[in-house]
């Protein structure tokens, strides 16, 4: 049995929990910071708040003790707020069992550094980046806890990490695959959220599936461009990573970045979103981090630029569409 231990009990740590909880061989714990939520899943086996109808295994145990929910863990799967895993690993980092794969589940970047979530993990525990590992893909939280079949990605330096990760995080509706590509497999599951909301804003304005197809189409072509200009292998880009994840989460009504750019489309404020949003659209925080790491590198983003100028209240919604791209008429891959 690998003992494994999932930090976070919103829908995707729990999800997730519950994928590798179906692994007959996996002994799986998941951290919670509610005494509520622990005790409805340990007595219940739900977790009503964040994947309602969704019976969890019997087997799938939860707790608020983060040494215990650590202690002899192989692997450790992090699935909390992108914005809050720098100090929650500050604080957990003694507990870490040293030889531990860590495995992000998180899709986003850290706001002052600009940092993927895999280097954060590196920089503040101290672990070598071949015991880091990170997970993404089209994954929706409650098809998936409802056993709809998917795959996804592990993505490692280290392909002993990686495969390790395949294998517990693989069932009979959840398969993993492997790659190498870190940079590809991360940035592939952030920008997508960013396209997302801008899918989401002109859905909510009304616009109908050429104008959606459209923003999705270029949405890659400028993922693709800023992914490769940081390390990238482009045909990350086309994969479960990246335009697998792109299509699920700008098409469901499940995505929460794609429900947040709805409600900007209606007209709600970002504050009056951010206030009705019951859990976090990663895409929102990453707008500002992205468009700095882009101007770095001197890529073009027009769709994210013209979502954080929305998000600013300085584009109304129903003029993001007709500027699809940056005004050139180069070749469409560009």
């Amino acid at each position: 049995m690998t003992k494994i231990a999932v930090m976070g009990a919103g829908s995707w740590g729990t999800t997730f929990a519950k994928v590798l909880a179906d692994n007959p061989e996996n002994q799986v714990t998941l951290w919670a910071r509610r005494e509520d939520v622990v005790e409805e899943i340990n007595e219940d086996h739900r977790n009503g708040d964040y994947l309602p109808g969704i019976h969890l295994p019997a087997h799938l145990k939860a707790s608020s003790d983060v040494a215990a929910v650590l202690e002899g863990t192989e692997q450790v799967y992090l699935s909390i707020p992108s914005q809050t895993l720098r100090s929650n690993l500050e604080s957990w980092g003694p507990l870490l069992p040293p030889k531990a794969i860590l495995v992000s589940l998180m899709k986003g970047v850290e706001k002052d550094t600009g940092l993927r979530m895999s280097e954060v993990i590196a920089e503040v525990t101290g672990f070598a980046k071949e015991q880091i590992a990170v997970v993404s893909g089209p994954n929706l939280s409650l098809e998936i806890a409802a056993e709809q079949p998917t795959a996804s990605v592990a993505s490692s330096i280290n392909q002993e990490t990686s495969q390790a990760v395949a294998k517990s995080a693989t069932n009979e509706y959840f398969t993993t695959f492997t790659n190498s590509d870190v940079i590809g497999t991360e940035f592939g599951g952030i920008l997508k959220n960013l396209i997302a909301v801008a899918i989401g804003i002109v859905n909510g304005v009304g616009y109908g599936e050429n104008t959606k197809a459209s923003i999705m189409t270029r949405g890659l072509a400028e993922l693709t461009r800023f992914s490769v200009a940081y390390g990238a292998e482009p045909n990350t880009m086309v994969g479960l990573a990246g335009l697998g994840d792109l299509i699920a989460t700008s098409e469901s009504p499940l995505s929460r970045n794609h429900k947040a750019g709805e409600m900007l489309g209606k007209g709600y404020t970002l504050k009056e979103v951010q206030k009705r949003m019951s859990q976090t659209a990663e895409g929102l925080a990453s707008v500002a981090p992205i468009l700095q790491l882009a101007k770095a590198k001197g890529v073009s983003m027009p769709i994210v630029e013209q979502v954080q100028l929305v998000l600013q209240g300085k584009l109304a919604p129903k003029d993001i569409a007709p500027h699809l791209t940056n005004g050139t008429l180069g070749p469409v891959g560009e």
